[in-house]
C-alpha cells in the first residue's frame, strides 16, 4: 500500500482511564471520515476493545503489530504492547499514566521518521505521566523537545487563534518569564505559522497586557510600559502587523480579537479562560512551529464521564480536520515559496 494515498493520521490514545479512546472512536463512527484519511492508534486492541465494550460502541477496528500493515479502508490500531493493562474507567492511576507515555513516544517515533504524516494527542493526566523518560509539563513542551523548531500553543477556532507567550509554568513565574527576546520569538512563530499553516498573506497579530488594564501608568505593574509596548513597537517597525498591548477583559469583552488573524497572551489562562468560554468543545489545540504537525482536541481526560459513553467528539474531529489542513497547506506554502524571485 502506497501511504501517500491518503493522509496517515498517527493518534495517541491518552490516558487509558480518561475519555480519550472514546472520543477517537465516536468521531470515526462516521465512515466517511476515512475518506479524509487513515488513523492509526497507537496502543493495543485488547484496551480499544475494553473501551467499545464498557461504552457499546459498534466500530470494528484493524490491529497491526508493523505500520507497512496499515489498511487505508480501516481504523488501525498498532500494538505497541501485549501484555494486560488493568483499565480503572474515571481514576487516575500510575498505570494508566505511564501507557499514554509509551503510546506517546511511539506515535512521536513515528511522525520523526515520517511514517506517519501528522500526529493527534489524545488528553493525558500531567501529573501520572510523569516518570524518569517523561519529565514534561504537557504535550507542547515534549514535543518541542523530541521535534524541531521552536513551539507555540496555539488555541483557534474558525475565528480566533490564541497563542501563549509562557505556558504550563506557575504564575508566580510569569513576570519573570516574560522578556523582550521571548515575545519576539513567539510573534515570530505565530507570524510564521499563521503565513505557512494557514495560509494568510499578511498576519495581524494581537499583543495582551501582563497586568490590568495595561498597568494603569505603572500603578499596576511596570512590565507592559518597559517591556511589552517598547517590544510590540519595536517589532512593528520591523513591517510586521502586530498592535498592542491590549488589556485582556475589554479585549475580549468587546470582540476586538475578531479583528486580528491571531492573539498573543501573556499566560495561559489569560488566553484559555476566554477561549473556552467562547468555544468549549470546538476548540484545537495546534502545537505551532514545530517541522511536524501536531494538534489535540481543547478539553481534558474528562475522568468524571469516562465510561458512561457522554463525550462529545466534536473538539477532536476538529482536531483531525485541522491538521489535515495544516499539512496541506504546509504543502502548498512549500510549493509557492521554493523558488523565490530574486531581489534585484
Amino acid at each position: 500500500m502506497d501511504k501517500t494515498d491518503k493522509i496517515v493520521v498517527g493518534i495517541s490514545i491518552g490516558d487509558l482511564n480518561g475519555i480519550g479512546i472514546e472520543v477517537i472512536l465516536k468521531a470515526f463512527q462516521d465512515k466517511r471520515m476515512l475518506e479524509f484519511c487513515t488513523p492509526v492508534l497507537f496502543g493495543a486492541t485488547k484496551v480499544v476493545s475494553y473501551h467499545k465494550k464498557a461504552l457499546n460502541l459498534e466500530v470494528p477496528v484493524h490491529g497491526i503489530t508493523n505500520i507497512d500493515q496499515i489498511n487505508p479502508n480501516k481504523i488501525n490500531v498498532l500494538n505497541i504492547w501485549k501484555e494486560e493493562v488493568k483499565i480503572d474507567l474515571g481514576k487516575a492511576t500510575k498505570e494508566s499514566g505511564t501507557y499514554a507515555a509509551k503510546s506517546l513516544e511511539a506515535a512521536t517515533n513515528h511522525l520523526k521518521e515520517n511514517k506517519v504524516d501528522v500526529l493527534i494527542t489524545a488528553p493525558i493526566n500531567k501529573e501520572n505521566i510523569q516518570s524518569e523518560s517523561f519529565n514534561y509539563p504537557g504535550h507542547t513542551e515534549y514535543l518541542e523537545a523530541n521535534l524541531e523548531g521552536k513551539s507555540l500553543m496555539i488555541l483557534l477556532t474558525d475565528e480566533l487563534r490564541i497563542g501563549l507567550i509562557t505556558g504550563h509554568i506557575p504564575i508566580a513565574k510569569v513576570a519573570e518569564t516574560i522578556t523582550s527576546e521571548l515575545i519576539k520569538d513567539k510573534v515570530d512563530t505565530m507570524h510564521e505559522s499563521l503565513k505557512r499553516d494557514f495560509g494568510i498573506v499578511k498576519p495581524k497579530i494581537a499583543v495582551l497586557s501582563l497586568n490590568p488594564h495595561c498597568g494603569d501608568n505603572g500603578v499596576i505593574g511596570k512590565e507592559d510600559d518597559e517591556i511589552i509596548k517598547p517590544t510590540v513597537q519595536e517589532i512593528a517597525a520591523s513591517g510586521k502587523m502586530v498592535f498592542g498591548p491590549y488589556a485582556a477583559d475589554g479585549f475580549f469583552g468587546s470582540k476586538t480579537y475578531k479583528q486580528f488573524d491571531g492573539v498573543l497572551a501573556t499566560y495561559h489562562d489569560q488566553g484559555l479562560a476566554p477561549f473556552k468560554a467562547l468555544s468549549f468543545g470546538k476548540g484545537v489545540n495546534f502545537t505551532a512551529g514545530l517541522n511536524h504537525v501536531r494538534t489535540s482536541p481543547d478539553h481534558g481526560t474528562g475522568y468524571d464521564i469516562a465510561g458512561k459513553n457522554l463525550a462529545n467528539s466534536s473538539s477532536f474531529t476538529e482536531a483531525l480536520f485541522t491538521a489535515l489542513q495544516v499539512f496541506n497547506c504546509r504543502n502548498e506554502y512549500k510549493e509557492i515559496t521554493k523558488n523565490p524571485l530574486p531581489i534585484s
